[in-house]
Protein backbone atom coordinates (compact mmCIF):
# COMPACT_ATOMS: atom_id res chain seq x y z
CA UNK A 1 0.00 0.00 0.00
CA UNK A 2 1.09 3.56 -0.68
CA UNK A 3 2.01 5.67 2.26
CA UNK A 4 -0.83 7.94 3.34
CA UNK A 5 -0.62 11.70 2.68
CA UNK A 6 -0.56 14.09 5.60
CA UNK A 7 -3.32 16.74 5.46
CA UNK A 8 -4.62 19.32 7.88
CA UNK A 9 -8.29 19.03 8.72
CA UNK A 10 -10.37 21.18 11.06
CA UNK A 11 -11.25 19.62 14.37
CA UNK A 12 -14.98 18.93 14.37
CA UNK A 13 -14.99 20.01 17.98
CA UNK A 14 -14.23 23.62 17.04
CA UNK A 15 -16.97 26.01 17.94
CA UNK A 16 -18.75 27.92 15.30
CA UNK A 17 -17.61 31.51 15.09
CA UNK A 18 -13.94 30.97 16.07
CA UNK A 19 -11.65 33.22 14.11
CA UNK A 20 -8.80 30.66 13.75
CA UNK A 21 -9.79 26.94 13.85
CA UNK A 22 -7.62 24.49 15.75
CA UNK A 23 -6.02 21.82 13.55
CA UNK A 24 -5.19 18.17 14.17
CA UNK A 25 -3.14 15.76 12.14
CA UNK A 26 -5.11 13.04 10.29
CA UNK A 27 -4.18 10.40 7.76
CA UNK A 28 -6.32 10.35 4.62
CA UNK A 29 -6.10 7.90 1.75
CA UNK A 30 -4.58 8.99 -1.53
CA UNK A 31 -7.07 10.54 -3.95
CA UNK A 32 -8.50 8.37 -6.59
CA UNK A 33 -7.38 9.08 -10.14
CA UNK A 34 -10.93 9.93 -11.29
CA UNK A 35 -11.50 12.48 -8.53
CA UNK A 36 -10.16 16.04 -8.46
CA UNK A 37 -7.59 16.78 -5.78
CA UNK A 38 -9.17 18.43 -2.75
CA UNK A 39 -8.43 22.11 -2.30
CA UNK A 40 -5.82 23.06 0.27
CA UNK A 41 -7.36 24.49 3.36
CA UNK A 42 -5.74 27.72 4.50
CA UNK A 43 -5.76 29.05 7.99
CA UNK A 44 -7.98 32.06 7.13
CA UNK A 45 -11.66 31.35 6.68
CA UNK A 46 -12.91 31.95 3.13
CA UNK A 47 -15.35 34.89 2.80
CA UNK A 48 -18.96 34.03 2.28
CA UNK A 49 -20.18 34.26 -1.31
CA UNK A 50 -23.15 36.58 -1.94
CA UNK A 51 -25.45 35.48 -4.69
CA UNK A 52 -26.59 38.30 -7.08
CA UNK A 53 -30.29 39.00 -6.84
CA UNK A 54 -32.21 39.89 -10.00
CA UNK A 55 -33.14 43.61 -10.38
CA UNK A 56 -36.91 43.97 -10.05
CA UNK A 57 -36.83 47.08 -12.31
CA UNK A 58 -34.43 46.35 -15.11
CA UNK A 59 -33.41 49.36 -17.26
CA UNK A 60 -34.29 48.95 -20.88
CA UNK A 61 -31.59 50.16 -23.22
CA UNK A 62 -33.07 51.71 -26.36
CA UNK A 63 -31.32 51.26 -29.61
CA UNK A 64 -29.75 54.56 -30.75
CA UNK A 65 -31.81 56.44 -33.30
CA UNK A 66 -30.46 56.57 -36.78
CA UNK A 67 -29.16 60.02 -37.62
CA UNK A 68 -28.72 61.50 -41.06
CA UNK A 69 -28.74 64.88 -42.77
CA UNK A 70 -32.52 64.98 -42.16
CA UNK A 71 -32.19 64.84 -38.37
CA UNK A 72 -33.50 68.06 -36.81
CA UNK A 73 -34.37 69.58 -40.18
CA UNK A 74 -37.98 70.55 -40.96
CA UNK A 75 -39.96 69.49 -43.98
CA UNK A 76 -40.96 72.29 -46.41
CA UNK A 77 -44.45 72.56 -44.88
CA UNK A 78 -43.02 72.55 -41.36
CA UNK A 79 -40.38 75.13 -42.27
CA UNK A 80 -43.03 77.50 -43.61
CA UNK A 81 -45.16 77.15 -40.46
CA UNK A 82 -42.11 77.66 -38.24
CA UNK A 83 -41.08 80.81 -40.12
CA UNK A 84 -44.58 82.28 -39.86
CA UNK A 85 -44.67 81.75 -36.09
CA UNK A 86 -41.04 82.40 -35.18
CA UNK A 87 -40.37 78.86 -33.97
CA UNK A 88 -36.81 77.49 -34.02
CA UNK A 89 -35.85 73.90 -34.89
CA UNK A 90 -34.12 73.59 -31.49
CA UNK A 91 -37.53 73.92 -29.84
CA UNK A 92 -39.06 70.87 -31.54
CA UNK A 93 -38.25 67.17 -31.44
CA UNK A 94 -38.73 65.64 -34.87
CA UNK A 95 -40.72 62.41 -35.08
CA UNK A 96 -40.44 61.94 -38.82
CA UNK A 97 -38.10 59.60 -40.64
CA UNK A 98 -34.53 59.85 -39.29
CA UNK A 99 -35.66 62.62 -36.88
CA UNK A 100 -37.05 65.02 -39.49
CA UNK A 101 -39.42 67.68 -38.14
CA UNK A 102 -42.91 67.34 -39.64
CA UNK A 103 -45.75 69.82 -39.81
CA UNK A 104 -47.60 67.79 -37.18
CA UNK A 105 -44.60 68.17 -34.84
CA UNK A 106 -44.77 71.97 -35.18
CA UNK A 107 -48.53 72.08 -34.60
CA UNK A 108 -48.22 69.83 -31.55
CA UNK A 109 -45.37 71.87 -30.10
CA UNK A 110 -47.25 75.13 -30.57
CA UNK A 111 -50.38 73.68 -29.00
CA UNK A 112 -48.50 72.31 -26.00
CA UNK A 113 -46.29 75.34 -25.45
CA UNK A 114 -42.53 75.45 -25.14
CA UNK A 115 -40.39 74.76 -22.11
CA UNK A 116 -38.01 77.35 -20.72
CA UNK A 117 -35.09 75.11 -21.60
CA UNK A 118 -35.96 75.25 -25.28
CA UNK A 119 -35.88 79.04 -25.14
CA UNK A 120 -32.42 79.17 -23.59
CA UNK A 121 -30.82 80.53 -26.70
CA UNK A 122 -29.81 79.90 -30.28
CA UNK A 123 -26.69 79.49 -32.33
CA UNK A 124 -23.40 78.53 -30.80
CA UNK A 125 -22.33 76.45 -33.79
CA UNK A 126 -20.39 79.24 -35.58
CA UNK A 127 -21.80 77.99 -38.88
CA UNK A 128 -22.73 80.11 -41.88
CA UNK A 129 -24.88 79.24 -44.86
CA UNK A 130 -25.42 81.15 -48.10
CA UNK A 131 -28.95 82.06 -49.15
CA UNK A 132 -29.71 83.25 -52.63
CA UNK A 133 -31.51 86.59 -52.89
CA UNK A 134 -34.73 86.53 -54.84
CA UNK A 135 -35.07 88.59 -58.00
CA UNK A 136 -37.56 90.86 -56.20
CA UNK A 137 -35.14 91.42 -53.32
CA UNK A 138 -32.28 92.27 -55.70
CA UNK A 139 -34.41 94.77 -57.62
CA UNK A 140 -35.62 96.45 -54.43
CA UNK A 141 -32.04 96.67 -53.16
CA UNK A 142 -30.84 98.27 -56.39
CA UNK A 143 -33.63 100.85 -56.33
CA UNK A 144 -33.10 101.76 -52.68
CA UNK A 145 -29.37 102.32 -53.21
CA UNK A 146 -30.13 104.39 -56.32
CA UNK A 147 -32.51 106.60 -54.33
CA UNK A 148 -29.86 107.36 -51.72
CA UNK A 149 -27.31 108.18 -54.40
CA UNK A 150 -29.48 110.10 -56.87
CA UNK A 151 -31.83 112.16 -54.70
CA UNK A 152 -31.43 114.88 -52.09
CA UNK A 153 -33.62 113.07 -49.58
CA UNK A 154 -34.71 114.80 -46.41
CA UNK A 155 -37.25 113.90 -43.72
CA UNK A 156 -39.57 116.09 -41.66
CA UNK A 157 -41.66 114.91 -38.68
CA UNK A 158 -44.84 115.76 -36.84
CA UNK A 159 -47.31 114.15 -34.44
CA UNK A 160 -51.01 113.45 -34.82
CA UNK A 161 -53.63 113.22 -32.08
CA UNK A 162 -55.56 110.14 -33.21
CA UNK A 163 -58.44 110.55 -30.74
CA UNK A 164 -60.93 112.11 -33.21
CA UNK A 165 -60.44 109.31 -35.75
CA UNK A 166 -60.51 106.64 -33.05
CA UNK A 167 -63.77 108.09 -31.73
CA UNK A 168 -65.27 107.95 -35.23
CA UNK A 169 -64.16 104.34 -35.68
CA UNK A 170 -65.56 103.34 -32.31
CA UNK A 171 -68.91 104.96 -33.07
CA UNK A 172 -69.40 103.93 -36.71
CA UNK A 173 -67.21 100.86 -37.25
CA UNK A 174 -70.03 98.33 -36.90
CA UNK A 175 -72.49 100.30 -39.03
CA UNK A 176 -69.81 101.01 -41.63
CA UNK A 177 -68.98 97.31 -41.90
CA UNK A 178 -72.63 96.32 -42.27
CA UNK A 179 -73.29 99.02 -44.86
CA UNK A 180 -70.18 98.63 -47.02
CA UNK A 181 -69.12 95.05 -46.26
CA UNK A 182 -65.59 96.17 -45.39
CA UNK A 183 -63.82 97.25 -42.22
CA UNK A 184 -63.07 100.86 -41.34
CA UNK A 185 -59.34 101.21 -40.77
CA UNK A 186 -56.86 104.05 -40.34
CA UNK A 187 -55.35 103.75 -43.82
CA UNK A 188 -58.44 105.12 -45.58
CA UNK A 189 -58.36 108.27 -43.42
CA UNK A 190 -54.66 108.80 -44.14
CA UNK A 191 -55.13 108.19 -47.86
CA UNK A 192 -58.01 110.65 -48.05
CA UNK A 193 -56.09 113.29 -46.08
CA UNK A 194 -53.04 112.83 -48.33
CA UNK A 195 -55.04 113.23 -51.54
CA UNK A 196 -56.52 116.51 -50.32
CA UNK A 197 -53.10 117.78 -49.23
CA UNK A 198 -51.55 116.80 -52.59
CA UNK A 199 -54.11 118.98 -54.33
CA UNK A 200 -52.96 121.92 -52.22
CA UNK A 201 -49.22 121.19 -52.67
CA UNK A 202 -48.84 119.75 -56.20
CA UNK A 203 -45.02 119.68 -56.07
CA UNK A 204 -45.21 116.84 -53.53
CA UNK A 205 -47.21 114.90 -56.14
CA UNK A 206 -44.71 115.60 -58.94
CA UNK A 207 -41.55 113.87 -60.15
CA UNK A 208 -38.36 114.76 -62.03
CA UNK A 209 -37.80 113.54 -65.59
CA UNK A 210 -34.46 114.77 -66.84
CA UNK A 211 -34.64 118.56 -66.82
CA UNK A 212 -38.42 118.70 -66.41
CA UNK A 213 -40.92 118.38 -63.57
CA UNK A 214 -43.84 116.10 -64.33
CA UNK A 215 -46.97 117.36 -62.58
CA UNK A 216 -50.00 115.12 -62.01
CA UNK A 217 -53.62 116.19 -61.81
CA UNK A 218 -54.54 112.92 -60.13
CA UNK A 219 -53.37 111.01 -57.06
CA UNK A 220 -52.30 107.38 -57.52
CA UNK A 221 -51.42 106.36 -53.98
CA UNK A 222 -49.04 103.43 -53.54
CA UNK A 223 -49.65 101.48 -50.33
CA UNK A 224 -46.71 99.45 -48.98
CA UNK A 225 -47.83 95.99 -47.83
CA UNK A 226 -45.90 93.03 -46.48
CA UNK A 227 -46.17 89.73 -48.36
CA UNK A 228 -44.50 86.29 -48.17
CA UNK A 229 -42.21 87.38 -51.03
CA UNK A 230 -41.24 90.65 -49.36
CA UNK A 231 -42.35 94.26 -49.55
CA UNK A 232 -44.97 95.02 -52.20
CA UNK A 233 -46.26 98.47 -53.17
CA UNK A 234 -49.56 98.14 -55.08
CA UNK A 235 -51.20 101.35 -56.33
CA UNK A 236 -54.68 102.69 -55.57
CA UNK A 237 -55.59 104.51 -58.80
CA UNK A 238 -57.38 107.86 -58.68
CA UNK A 239 -57.66 107.76 -54.91
CA UNK A 240 -58.73 111.43 -54.95
CA UNK A 241 -62.07 110.35 -56.44
CA UNK A 242 -62.76 107.58 -53.92
CA UNK A 243 -64.79 107.54 -50.74
CA UNK A 244 -63.43 105.96 -47.56
CA UNK A 245 -65.34 102.76 -48.32
CA UNK A 246 -63.95 102.62 -51.88
CA UNK A 247 -60.40 103.09 -50.56
CA UNK A 248 -60.84 100.37 -47.94
CA UNK A 249 -62.20 97.92 -50.52
CA UNK A 250 -59.37 98.58 -52.97
CA UNK A 251 -56.68 98.28 -50.30
CA UNK A 252 -58.20 95.00 -49.12
CA UNK A 253 -58.30 93.64 -52.68
CA UNK A 254 -54.68 94.56 -53.37
CA UNK A 255 -53.49 93.21 -50.01
CA UNK A 256 -55.12 89.84 -50.69
CA UNK A 257 -53.53 89.67 -54.14
CA UNK A 258 -50.16 90.55 -52.62
CA UNK A 259 -50.52 87.82 -49.99
CA UNK A 260 -51.44 85.26 -52.64
CA UNK A 261 -48.62 86.37 -54.96
CA UNK A 262 -51.02 87.43 -57.71
CA UNK A 263 -50.04 91.10 -58.13
CA UNK A 264 -49.06 92.09 -61.66
CA UNK A 265 -46.34 94.61 -62.55
CA UNK A 266 -49.03 97.04 -63.76
CA UNK A 267 -50.60 97.02 -60.29
CA UNK A 268 -47.30 98.07 -58.71
CA UNK A 269 -46.16 100.82 -61.08
CA UNK A 270 -47.24 104.36 -61.82
CA UNK A 271 -47.84 105.67 -58.31
CA UNK A 272 -47.40 109.38 -57.60
CA UNK A 273 -47.10 109.16 -53.79
CA UNK A 274 -46.51 106.34 -51.28
CA UNK A 275 -47.81 105.60 -47.78
CA UNK A 276 -46.07 103.04 -45.57
CA UNK A 277 -47.18 101.89 -42.13
CA UNK A 278 -44.36 100.62 -39.92
CA UNK A 279 -46.67 100.93 -36.94
CA UNK A 280 -48.17 97.50 -37.60
CA UNK A 281 -44.76 96.06 -36.63
CA UNK A 282 -44.36 98.33 -33.59
CA UNK A 283 -42.22 101.08 -35.12
CA UNK A 284 -42.35 104.33 -33.16
CA UNK A 285 -40.38 106.50 -35.61
CA UNK A 286 -38.50 106.01 -38.86
CA UNK A 287 -37.23 107.79 -41.97
CA UNK A 288 -38.90 106.05 -44.92
CA UNK A 289 -37.05 105.91 -48.23
CA UNK A 290 -38.63 107.46 -51.32
CA UNK A 291 -40.10 105.06 -53.85
CA UNK A 292 -38.63 106.26 -57.20
CA UNK A 293 -39.51 107.98 -59.44
CA UNK A 294 -41.84 109.54 -56.86
CA UNK A 295 -40.70 112.54 -54.85
CA UNK A 296 -42.19 111.86 -51.41
CA UNK A 297 -43.39 109.16 -49.04
CA UNK A 298 -45.42 109.33 -45.81
CA UNK A 299 -44.50 107.04 -42.90
CA UNK A 300 -47.12 106.03 -40.34
CA UNK A 301 -46.11 104.60 -36.95
CA UNK A 302 -47.61 103.00 -33.88
CA UNK A 303 -50.16 104.76 -31.69
CA UNK A 304 -49.02 105.34 -28.11
CA UNK A 305 -50.82 107.11 -25.28
CA UNK A 306 -48.71 110.16 -24.34
CA UNK A 307 -49.20 113.18 -22.08
CA UNK A 308 -49.96 116.32 -24.11
CA UNK A 309 -51.10 119.83 -23.29
CA UNK A 310 -54.63 120.71 -24.46
CA UNK A 311 -56.00 124.16 -23.58
CA UNK A 312 -53.46 124.50 -20.78
CA UNK A 313 -54.24 121.12 -19.22
CA UNK A 314 -52.10 117.98 -19.34
CA UNK A 315 -54.15 115.12 -20.75
CA UNK A 316 -53.37 111.66 -22.12
CA UNK A 317 -54.02 111.22 -25.83
CA UNK A 318 -53.32 108.50 -28.42
CA UNK A 319 -50.44 109.99 -30.42
CA UNK A 320 -48.89 108.84 -33.69
CA UNK A 321 -45.61 110.20 -35.02
CA UNK A 322 -45.64 110.74 -38.79
CA UNK A 323 -42.68 111.28 -41.11
CA UNK A 324 -42.47 112.72 -44.62
CA UNK A 325 -39.36 111.91 -46.63
CA UNK A 326 -39.05 114.05 -49.77
CA UNK A 327 -36.69 114.92 -52.60
CA UNK A 328 -35.30 118.36 -51.82
CA UNK A 329 -34.46 118.88 -55.50
CA UNK A 330 -38.12 119.34 -56.33
CA UNK A 331 -39.81 120.04 -52.97
CA UNK A 332 -38.80 123.00 -50.81
CA UNK A 333 -38.73 122.81 -47.03
CA UNK A 334 -41.73 125.14 -46.72
CA UNK A 335 -43.86 122.94 -48.97
CA UNK A 336 -42.88 119.70 -47.24
CA UNK A 337 -43.54 121.01 -43.74
CA UNK A 338 -46.81 122.67 -44.79
CA UNK A 339 -47.96 119.50 -46.56
CA UNK A 340 -47.35 117.33 -43.48
CA UNK A 341 -48.99 119.86 -41.20
CA UNK A 342 -52.06 119.93 -43.46
CA UNK A 343 -52.29 116.13 -43.28
CA UNK A 344 -52.06 116.36 -39.48
CA UNK A 345 -54.73 119.05 -39.40
CA UNK A 346 -57.21 117.00 -41.43
CA UNK A 347 -56.62 113.85 -39.39
CA UNK A 348 -57.29 115.76 -36.18
CA UNK A 349 -60.36 117.40 -37.76
CA UNK A 350 -61.76 114.75 -40.15
CA UNK A 351 -64.68 116.94 -41.24
CA UNK A 352 -62.18 119.13 -43.14
CA UNK A 353 -61.60 116.27 -45.63
CA UNK A 354 -65.10 116.87 -46.96
CA UNK A 355 -64.30 120.45 -47.87
CA UNK A 356 -60.90 120.02 -49.43
CA UNK A 357 -59.00 120.58 -46.20
CA UNK A 358 -60.88 123.75 -45.31
CA UNK A 359 -62.84 124.45 -42.17
CA UNK A 360 -66.59 123.87 -42.71
CA UNK A 361 -67.39 127.28 -41.22
CA UNK A 362 -64.97 128.95 -43.65
CA UNK A 363 -66.66 127.19 -46.55
CA UNK A 364 -70.05 128.26 -45.25
CA UNK A 365 -68.86 131.86 -45.06
CA UNK A 366 -67.18 131.69 -48.45
CA UNK A 367 -63.78 132.49 -46.97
Amino acid sequence: MEAPHDQAEPDPGDREGDQVPRLRRVHSPAPRPAEAAPAEVVEEAAPAKTEAKPNPNPVKTEAPKKESHATGHPSPAAAKLMAENGVGSNQINGTGKDGRITKQDVVAAMAGGFSTASAAGWGGTRETSPKKMSMLRRKVAERLVAVKNETAMLTTFNEVDMKPIMDIRSKYKKTFGEQHDVGLGFMSFFTKAVTEALNMFPAVNAMIDGKEMIMHDYADIAIAVSSPKGLMVPVVRNAEQMSLADIEREIKRLAIRARDGELTPDEMTGGTFTITNGGVFGSMLSTPIINPPQSAILGMHNIVERPVVVDGDIVVRPIMYVALSYDHRIIDGKESVSFLYKVKEMLENPEKMIFGGKDPVEVLLGL
